[in-house]
């Protein structure tokens, strides 16, 4: 098993927490996450490319996990973008290759837009092209501000808030089949999710509002497309791949599948192999 090392960036934004895994001696990789959560829900997949040699580095995102958030009260996905590649950037001295979950796939596009000297590759994990009445629905709904409370419902609220993130998309609309994950998984999840409860809905709302059907093709590096249909956003990923000039799009398997890390891992390490030095 790779162990996940932590690190913390100080930068003049406040500081960015990172996890690592893999020999610092190969090929480098960044990873961002979705939301909400941190880089925690990335370790898995981490271990699993790790063990085949690459070096990873995964901020938390700003207001997310241990990172601090940004003194912006609306960030959006540029802010969050040059604050990872600055964290990044202590990390790797040359290029590097970029992959995103979800939100963490809307940053690594815009780090591959502004740096493409520093960026080798982008691999896009689930994006959601949301417009009209659902990207209205979803501003107003789905990332709800939570304070603490006297009567700790602020402790529930989170709870079920992760919980039906796995059984319902959106989150909210309870009349999906699902499954949940298990209890050590979704309390790991719930965990990160409190550290930041004050600023978890940032990220997710600049996510929401950010353009990306006019931004994914102006990206210019070798770019993979790639979901599970056990992902909520799987119906968008060829849409996301035909506005990408060149890119490729993957069907994962699904992530009830014992094998899916590994199997995650498997087709990430063979896109990166083949991405001209």
């Amino acid at each position: 098993m790779t162990d996940i090392r932590r690190s913390f960036a100080d930068l003049g934004q406040g500081q960015i927490h990172l996890r690592h895994a893999g020999p610092r001696d190969g090929a480098p990789l960044a990873l961002i996450h979705q939301s909400p959560g941190s880089s925690k829900q990335l370790e898995p997949l981490m271990a699993a490319l790790g063990a085949r040699g690459r070096n990873c580095a995964a901020p938390d995102t700003p207001g997310n996990g241990d990172s601090a958030p940004l003194p912006n009260s609306a960030p959006e996905i540029p802010d969050l973008a040059q604050v990872a590649f600055d964290a990044l950037t202590r990390c790797f001295d040359g290029p590097f290759d970029i992959y995103g979950s979800h939100t963490g796939a809307s940053i690594a596009m815009e780090i591959a837009i502004a740096h493409p000297d520093r960026i080798r590759s982008l691999t896009i994990e689930g994006m959601g092209l949301y417009s009209g009445g659902l990207q209205s629905e979803v501003l107003d709904r789905y990332a709800r501000e939570i304070r603490p409370d006297a009567e700790a419902t602020h402790l529930m609220k989170v709870w079920h808030f992760c919980r039906d993130q796995h059984l319902f998309w959106p989150y909210y609309n309870r009349t999906a089949e699902g499954r949940l994950p298990d209890d050590d998984t979704l309390h790991d999840f719930v965990v990160e999710v409190l550290k930041a409860m004050r600023s978890y809905h940032l990220s997710y709302r600049a996510a929401f509002r950010w353009p990306k059907v006019e931004r994914l093709p102006l990206l210019r590096v070798p770019t993979m497309v790639m979901s599970s249909p056990s992902d909520m956003l799987h119906e968008y990923s060829q849409a996301v791949a035909d506005l990408v000039p060149g890119a490729t799009c993957t069907v994962l398997p699904a992530w009830t599948d014992p094998a899916f890390h590994a199997t995650t891992a498997a087709v990430l390490d063979q896109f990166l192999e083949g991405v001209p030095a």
